[in-house]
């Protein structure tokens, strides 16, 4: 029974992969290693200030082992670390018991982080050395919040930024910007109108009035991806090659743009995939593509379709051109195996209605619409209602 409680009292930090390991204990070696060397190169060896203070080991675990942490960021190292290094002196100065500075500190360097958006869980441990410090941050006075807490926090801070990148983590972790609705509406995207949002997550997490140790917008992708497996599961594994078209019309670039319409037309059609002739896939030709080019040709398209055409001639748009020159260059495509589970959320952020399927040697072999995927999804529904014997 003891055994079996103390086993619970390990936390679990789920799968933690042995190069993860290794690149975070590297990071922290050359981070303490650089910002105390640096340190001595700035202050020179006869200096009386410490060349490097103990918290910023605590700093480095987070830089390099959690950079992606809200107690990680820029902000929370620098200002976590140099407000309660202030915090921490204005103590010393003040309250004659050390070990009630100590804690008179430390309550009020939570505090003060809290308040500037720069909780950082060193800054305890800074707050009791500044305290504690000795000799140097009596001579030093508010000056010790500078130098050495400012020094060593910029310096472990840019080894952090350089070592991160070079080993493929991104750090900083920045809000994303907010990324407006294409279409000027109040609408949000397609992908944020179903399954749950980022607004549920923030009223789950303010219910809990606590302080979550991971980013926001990581954990919402964490949710998110979690929440696509599991209809991946629930879908069968359904694959772009179980619902796509397969006798599709395609084109060559050569195609002139008048006959390439005319086939859009006659047979209402929303796209045409254009190939070479060994059907290898070149890109996809929309409506869009047509609208674009006349307008690019009239510079603001006339609300009249024949005075839009013919101001587009005017102006070099010829129907006797090849498609090759309107066509939409960055086309996406999917293969045969690629999930529907996959291919939904794609879609939806791509504002896609057809996506090319093509096979290993990039050759057209089928076609997968929004409704081909809608009726994937209402087949997946009605099996899984039929399965557990909804009405």
């Amino acid at each position: 029974m003891a055994m079996r409680f103390l086993v619970r009292l390990i936390p679990d930090l789920g799968h933690v992969s042995a190069r993860e390991q290794l690149r975070a204990s590297a990071g922290a070696l050359v981070g303490i290693a650089v910002t105390g060397f640096a340190s001595l190169l700035i202050l020179g060896p006869d200096t009386v200030v410490p060349l490097l203070v103990a918290p910023m080991g605590a700093s480095a675990v987070l830089l390099f082992a959690v950079p992606s942490s809200p107690l990680a960021q820029p902000w929370s190292i620098v200002g976590g670390n140099v407000s309660a290094a202030l915090v921490g002196i204005g103590c010393r100065m003040l309250v004659a018991d050390p070990l009630l500075a100590a804690a008179v500190a430390v309550c009020l360097a939570i505090a003060l982080m809290f308040v500037l958006r720069c909780l950082h869980p060193p800054g305890g441990a800074v707050a009791v050395t500044a305290v504690l410090a000795g000799p140097s941050a009596d001579a030093l006075g508010f000056a010790f919040a500078a130098i050495p807490i400012g020094l060593n926090s910029v310096l472990l801070l840019a080894v952090a930024l350089v070592f991160n990148r070079l080993t493929g983590r991104r750090y900083p972790h920045l809000r994303p910007a907010e990324a407006p609705n294409a279409h000027g509406t109040l609408d949000p995207p397609p992908r944020e109108r179903v399954g749950f949002t980022l607004a549920d997550l923030d009223a789950v997490l303010k219910a809990q009035g606590k302080v979550v140790d991971i980013d926001r917008n990581d954990l919402m992708a964490i949710l998110t991806k979690a929440e696509h497996e599991a209809y991946r599961r629930r879908s069968g594994d359904l694959t772009c090659e179980d619902v796509m078209s397969r006798d599709v019309v395609t084109i060559s670039p050569t195609t002139t743009i008048d006959e390439a319409w005319h086939i859009i037309q006659d047979r209402d059609f929303s796209v045409l995939p254009v190939t070479r002739d060994d059907r290898t896939f070149v890109a996809m030709l929309s409506r869009e593509n047509f609208i674009e080019a006349v307008g690019k040709g009239i510079g603001r398209p006339s609300l009249r379709a024949g005075k839009r055409l013919a101001n587009g001639l005017d102006k070099g748009f010829s129907t006797q051109m090849t498609v090759d020159s309107i066509v939409s260059k960055d086309s996406r495509k999917a293969f045969a195996h690629t999930s529907i589970a996959e291919l939904v959320p794609f879609l939806a952020s791509a504002r896609l209605h057809h996506i090319a399927v093509v096979d290993e040697t990039d050759r057209l072999i089928g076609l997968v619409t929004q409704t081909d995927l809608v009726m994937a999804l209402f087949r997946g529904d009605m099996g899984e209602a039929t399965n557990t014997g909804a009405a």
